[in-house]
């Protein structure tokens, strides 16, 4: 697989990453640990690099898994982890206070089975404590050799500006596809500007723009998208004509809609990468095949246009995780 630099930063990884996430969190039934391990095994094999877990996903489990996983080939790969979480219980409240970030970096670093962490990200900005003080926290564990690059999530402009000016920001992590294209308008621009790799999750839309769920579709109780306002059974039909988009695009090309959804992120800049996730081997090596995937220049305009006509309902969050996000 080719490879991406994340902005100025220097960090090299796979064009595509892998999101641990769903293997543990988020999306219903957990996947067993020795098939979860065989999968991120099977992306390392099939030429990814690039790992992304949390502290708050399972909560711990993930982290354990994927240091399992990739101990064997540490330093082969680039791990990303998070701090943020009261606990680090993403139920509870915000807390990325220098004394939590340094114990959450102590236990991080062993569930991962390793003695630096290539990406620390702040899951979601806390209010509470200055963004300047979170900066100069992982510019000291920087510093201590126990963090490589700094990272932030689901941040604003104002504290992307703020926290790159105490320790330059490797990479932004946020939402974006063509499912959720806000950070066109402000985030991208900025990242550009200061030399700020993206790195997207959900890049297929939490599963929407595979074509494998529509109006019909049952999620397990546990499911997050259950919660989602975008995932209502009313604004999945009214969301249908994105799928149908997708769809039309990747016949045309011999390819999945998920592979066209992540080749055409791919080309929106050189310096983003996106993460899918799944817990299942055949989607990661259809996902894998999206980074092979080329889209000319006459067919990513013609579906910017097709875009622009395609209006998207309901809200990607539910208020109360709403309030968490753009700080």
């Amino acid at each position: 697989m080719q490879k991406r630099t994340l902005g100025n930063s220097g960090l090299e990884v796979s064009a595509l990453g892998l999101g641990c996430m769903g293997l543990s969190f988020g999306y219903g039934k957990v996947t067993e640990k020795q098939e979860a391990i065989a999968l991120i095994r099977d992306a390392f094999k099939s030429g990814v690099t690039f790992f992304d877990t949390a502290e708050c996903y399972g909560p711990f489990i993930n982290e354990e898994i994927v240091g399992e996983a990739l101990q064997p080939v540490r330093k082969d790969v680039v791990i990303a982890t998070k701090f943020g979480f009261q606990d680090g219980d993403s139920t509870k409240g915000l807390d990325s206070s220098p004394a939590r970030i340094k114990a959450v970096v102590e236990a991080s670093l062993k569930r991962l089975k390793t003695d630096r962490i290539d990406l620390l990200y702040q899951h979601r900005v806390d209010p509470n404590v200055p963004i300047e003080e979170v900066a100069g926290t992982v510019k000291g564990l920087i510093a201590a050799g126990k963090v490589i690059h700094f990272g932030l999530s689901e941040a604003g402009v104002e504290t992307i500006r703020k926290a790159h000016a105490v320790q330059p920001v490797a990479a932004l992590q946020s939402e974006y596809s063509m499912f959720f294209r806000e950070p066109e308008k402000e985030i991208i621009p900025v990242l550009e500007e200061l030399g700020i790799g993206f790195v997207p999750f959900s890049p297929l839309g939490k599963g929407f723009l595979t074509g494998a769920i529509n109006e019909e579709t049952k999620f397990e109780v546990s499911d997050f998208r259950n919660i989602v306002p975008r995932f209502s059974e009313e604004n999945r039909t009214r969301n249908m004509a994105l799928v149908d988009l997708v769809k039309a695009i990747a016949t045309g090309k011999d390819a999945t809609p998920a592979q066209v959804a992540l080749a055409w992120l791919l080309a929106q800049k050189p310096w983003i990468v996106p993460i899918p996730g799944t817990t299942k081997l055949h989607r990661l090596q259809e996902n894998i095949g999206g980074a092979s995937l080329s889209l000319s220049e006459d067919e990513l305009d013609r579906i910017d246009e097709a875009l622009a006509n395609i209006k998207i309902s309901g809200e990607r969050y539910p208020v109360h995780l709403q309030k968490r996000v753009g700080k």
